[in-house]
């Protein structure tokens, strides 16, 4: 699959409006977080093509914060041999921290009942039982073998940008995700890594100007597996959205 060089960004529709719009919704509402995949290589062909279409995401004044490390193979393999020598290892373990709260210091309601919910809804899949910290540990340890999928992205911005260019980089993951969809392909962002940002700053010799963001797991679903049958709940339009001078017909 050959990447365009550059896309007609005025073209009209390929074909029937209501077909694309259904397309495009379905590779919506399906992406979700996969955590388990088949050895099934992806071709870089396939990756420069997601990414290809996934850099028209908006940015505000056209900044195009993002820049992405793709890493599989023994590239792979050595990134994650590193992360988990050191989560193995829990005195090696507590001498890393994430280096920005993605999450906030203190939850409260209904943030909180949610990340609960999901939570307990994986481990049950998975037939972890509460208090068993082993397990749990031994599940979220996944998270550092990219849940075996082949392919591993990591999301790195430039440190002189403001918290603006997060706003641009979550369409930006989004677009990669969805386009992803298209391709047969299913993906899970993982803030996991977070905690090591400064093993993957070693591993892949980030440039002192680079600021770790984010990873995330790329390839093919394994649907055997029990823990992708979670699928998370979302609130309904209402219970979010307030109507300021509309009515409805």
């Amino acid at each position: 699959m050959k990447v365009k060089a550059k896309a007609n960004r005025l073209a009209s529709p390929p074909g029937e409006l209501a077909t694309i719009r259904q397309a495009v919704e379905w590779a919506i509402v399906t992406r979700r977080s996969v955590r388990a995949f088949l050895q099934k290589t992806v071709p870089v062909e396939t990756i420069e093509a997601i990414l290809d279409v996934a850099r028209y995401a908006a940015t505000g004044v056209n900044i195009q914060p993002w820049r992405v490390h793709v890493v599989a193979g023994e590239a792979k393999e050595r990134l994650c041999a590193a992360i988990r020598r050191v989560d193995d290892d829990p005195a090696l373990s507590t001498s890393h921290s994430d280096e920005w709260d993605y999450y906030p210091e203190q939850w409260v309601s209904p943030y909180v009942d949610r990340r609960r919910s999901l939570g307990w809804q994986l481990y049950g899949l998975l037939g972890i039982e509460k208090g068993n910290k082993s397990r749990m540990q031994q599940q979220h340890g996944r998270n550092y073998l990219f849940f075996d999928a082949p392919v591993g992205l990591l999301f790195t911005v430039d440190r002189v940008m403001s918290e603006g260019s997060l706003l641009d980089y979550g369409m930006f993951l989004q677009n990669i995700m969805v386009v992803a969809r298209a391709h047969g392909l299913s993906t899970c962002p993982q803030a996991a890594f977070m905690k090591y940002y400064t093993i993957i700053e070693q591993q892949l010799s980030l440039a002192p100007t680079e600021k770790f963001l984010v990873g995330m797991s790329l390839g093919y679903a394994d649907e055997s597996r029990v823990e992708n049958t979670l699928v998370s709940e979302r609130e309904p339009v209402s219970s979010f959205t307030c109507f300021h001078g509309l009515e409805r017909a």
